[in-house]
């Protein structure tokens, strides 16, 4: 069968409205994502549904759910198995879509980086000029920015000038920290650390006790000890930060990456068997990756 590009816009939207809410969407749910008249895609939705693409579900609750033959239709047959690749628009997140392909156009040139981002979703929620983030994919953490310059509605696609391409490493954090890790006593002063601090060529440190993690101690700490009571031989234990993040040595760089952003923090500490093993900073982060 030979649908109208209408009739695509509707079932796309449907499926991909439908596999967020898990329940049947209502036909102005569909008419706001395509900015349409509700009564257009009412009408629309009767042909659909003599097509089989489409089921109603009647009360309250009720609305349109795709059937087997939208999928077959549309060639997404294993989109229940599919990764959700985000995209942003102006910095904010479009929900409505999913990134299905992103097509690079040209790569040689020495001026211009194009690329095709084709939708599981309309593209009516973009426009030429808005900027976007695509990703990061689910095999190699690719993240695709760029500027829209052109939109395919027959294919789904949005046709944009490439920015930047970044590719999160996918290694352990354990290839990535500095190991083995310098640590304080908690019954240690500040003498003591700036002694390490300097030694080391370090800015931090973590804090044990008996081997066990209780805190860290940044150079910030030590300033504003000796600013508010100008002296060196004050209890690290007094400055010390107790609410330390940590993560295994197995986790992905790209996952500590999100901390260091979501969480407003410079370091993280790894923790093995309950004792630190490594530590990793932002300015490690930018050093294995300058891009970020």
């Amino acid at each position: 069968m030979e649908l109208s590009l209408i009739q695509k816009d509707i079932l796309i939207t449907l499926i991909t409205l439908y596999h967020q809410k898990s329940s049947a969407i209502k036909g102005e749910g569909i008419a706001e994502v395509l900015k349409r008249n509700p009564g257009t895609v009412r009408n629309q939705m009767q042909a659909l549904k003599a097509l089989e693409l489409v089921d109603g579900v009647p009360g309250p609750k009720g609305g349109y759910t795709p059937t087997s033959a939208a999928y077959k239709e549309l060639n997404l047959t294993n989109y229940d198995k599919e990764y959700t690749v985000p995209i942003q628009k102006n910095g904010q997140p479009i929900t409505s879509v999913n990134v299905a392909e992103i097509d690079f156009t040209t790569l040689c040139h020495p001026d211009l980086c194009h690329a095709a981002i084709k939708l599981i979703g309309s593209v009516k929620s973009f426009e030429i000029g808005d900027e976007i983030t695509v990703g990061p994919s689910p095999v190699n953490r690719l993240l695709v920015k760029g500027e829209v310059y052109g939109k395919d509605e027959v294919s789904q696609s949005l046709l944009i000038t490439i920015s930047e391409i970044i590719s999160l490493p996918k290694k352990q954090i354990k290839y990535y920290m500095n190991s083995p890790v310098f640590t304080l006593n908690k019954g240690d002063t500040f003498r003591t650390a700036i002694s390490l601090f300097n030694q080391k060529k370090i800015h931090g440190a973590p804090v044990t006790e008996n081997g066990r993690l209780v805190g860290i101690l940044t150079l910030s700490d030590v300033s504003r000890g000796i600013e508010k009571e100008d002296s060196v031989d004050i209890p690290i234990e007094k400055y010390m930060t107790t609410d330390v993040v940590i993560v295994a040595p197995t986790v992905n760089l790209y996952e500590v990456i999100g901390r260091f952003k979501e969480q407003n923090i410079g370091r993280v500490i790894i923790l093995e068997d309950g004792k630190p093993t490594g530590i990793l900073t932002q300015s490690d982060v930018i050093k294995v990756f300058p891009a970020l």
